[in-house]
């Protein structure tokens, strides 16, 4: 049995940064977030074999049952081949691991199909990404089954989707439906039953309780406010200079409405909320179902008129109080500034958190100085471009609320205090 545990010491970033840059390569949708939380697990609780830094690394990196397959490939062919995910996980029928010859050899296969070839002999284990190595006859086929995983997407990243062709775009759009939007917690009214002094009485179960006693509160209940989600109301700008931008966002907006359960509208000459068509779980056909509703597609943009309509037909009513607001816009409005920047006051009053995403940002010499954009800004926590792949993981992090998403280093963005 060969040994299965870790060979200390080891650094975890490194790890961490080198599994997650090989799962990438390979296809998953892993982001350096997930390397930093893998890092920091590692740190905490240090692996003391290998099956444990497997699970730890599944845990992370591992959030659909269509990922595993790879998952477990790129891990064994990664550590050397000493690790069967199969037998960590009991799974019986998955296929042998990448680079798992030494074990095929001692223990032949019962289920080879008649005329496969035999295993082949034993190659030096493949290096672990992103450590240098002067050993060029360490490729071999494992290293050669990483390449051929690698996905052809990964160039897609850092394009701007205005200069992807359809084909491209496809595949783009696929990765984007993979992107999570979650958004702060708040605590919401109802409560659960605490043991914490610290936390406020439960006059209810205190009194109830007290009845057994003959009227004298003995035991003091306690309870604590259950912590829920913010709401996530979407905006996108649908009008003609937003075209090279929207089917991209739309796809985004599809994913937030059937996963996150969340509110959105496009608007162009005038406002409509598509929550209902875009919640359906196909994305060809809740896009299409979108497409047919919104009949001002590709038009002007009206964006305080539209603001103002979400306010007064949705917003005031409670679809805005207490949630994370993103406007998908390049700010190129027809209204008059000032009336955006009304509107986007009253917006700013009702609305935990604004977000602003403007693909125009992506250019270097970008100020929004003027117009719709220049009266909006002051109004926002946040203003990221998305404009590419990369960019949308910007978005993502902005709605969270993470403070390096906020950061603006070409542009002075005026915090309005509450």
């Amino acid at each position: 049995m060969a040994d299965r545990g870790l060979h200390p010491p080891i650094e975890t970033a490194a790890l961490a940064a080198g599994l997650g840059t090989a799962l990438h390569r390979a296809g998953l949708p892993v982001s350096p977030d997930h390397a930093a939380r893998l890092a920091e697990a590692l740190r905490l609780v240090p692996p003391t074999e290998r099956a444990a830094l497997y699970w730890a690394c599944r845990v992370v990196f591992v959030s659909r049952q269509q990922h595993l397959a790879l998952f477990d490939a790129v891990f064994s062919a990664v550590f050397d081949g000493r690790l069967d995910p199969a037998e960590n996980r009991g799974d019986p029928t998955a296929p042998p691991a990448i680079g798992s010859e030494t074990r095929t050899k001692s223990t032949p296969p019962t289920n080879r199909p008649a005329g496969a070839p035999e295993p082949q002999p034993d190659r030096p284990p493949a290096p672990l990404p992103g450590t240098d190595s002067a050993d060029s006859e360490n490729d071999g086929p494992e290293r050669d089954a990483i390449l051929a995983l690698a996905s052809g997407d990964e160039h897609l990243h850092e394009i701007a989707f205005a200069n992807l062709d359809p084909d491209e775009l496809a595949r783009l759009r696929r990765l984007v439906a993979r992107i999570v939007l979650a958004t702060p917690s708040r605590l919401s009214r109802r409560t659960h039953p605490s043991r914490h002094s610290r936390d406020r009485l439960d006059v209810a179960r205190t009194v109830r309780a007290a009845q057994r006693t003959g009227g004298d509160p003995i035991t003091l209940h306690y309870a604590r406010r259950r912590p829920k989600p913010r709401r996530l109301v979407l905006l996108c700008d649908v009008s003609g200079s937003m075209e090279p931008y929207t089917r991209v966002f739309l796809t985004l907006l599809q994913g937030a409405a059937s996963g996150a359960q969340a509110e959105a509208f496009v608007f162009s000459t005038r406002l409509t909320r598509l929550t209902r068509q875009l919640a359906i779980r196909d994305p060809d056909q809740a896009l299409a179902q979108a497409s047919t509703t919104a009949t001002d597609w590709a038009g002007g943009t009206r964006l305080a008129a539209s603001i103002r309509r979400f306010i007064d037909d949705f917003g005031r009513r409670g679809l805005a109080r207490g949630a994370v607001i993103v406007l998908f816009s390049d700010g190129w409005a027809q209204d008059d500034p000032a009336d955006v920047d009304a509107q986007m006051a009253r917006l700013r009053r009702l609305a935990h958190r604004i977000v602003w995403v403007n693909p125009r940002k992506a250019a270097a010499d970008y100020e929004p100085l003027v117009g719709g954009m220049a009266a909006a800004l002051p109004y926002c926590d946040a203003f990221v471009s998305g404009h590419s792949y990369a960019a949308l993981l910007e978005v993502a992090a902005a709605i969270r609320g993470d403070p390096a998403a906020s950061a603006r280093p070409s542009v002075t963005i005026q915090q309005r205090t509450p």
